[in-house]
């Protein structure tokens, strides 16, 4: 079964996840395909970016029956609201 879900890296007590599609019965770190990030200490400024996920193909694998984890439903739903916000704000 594929699940979506995270994959740790960065260093001790810097952490940075990856957001991976990934067989379930294999070790954290080995993935079919990433699909984004999430850095959870990034200032969220121009160039940190909290989260950057490829919506496309996340949409895919939960077509073809993927279920992403319950923190991985919240990086989704957060990104979807700053994606909304980005498009309704003017641009400068």
């Amino acid at each position: 079964m594929v699940v979506i879900r995270l994959s740790r890296g960065g260093t001790k007590k810097r952490p940075f996840y990856h957001i991976v599609a990934a067989d379930k019965r294999r070790a954290r770190d080995c993935s079919i395909e990433r699909l984004g990030y999430f850095n959870p200490i990034a200032s969220g400024g121009e160039k940190d970016k909290t989260i950057e996920l490829n919506m496309e193909r996340t949409q895919y694998w939960i077509s073809q029956g993927a279920k992403a984890s319950d923190r991985v439903k919240q990086i989704i739903k957060m990104h979807s609201k700053v994606a909304k916000t980005e498009q309704t704000s003017p641009s400068a």
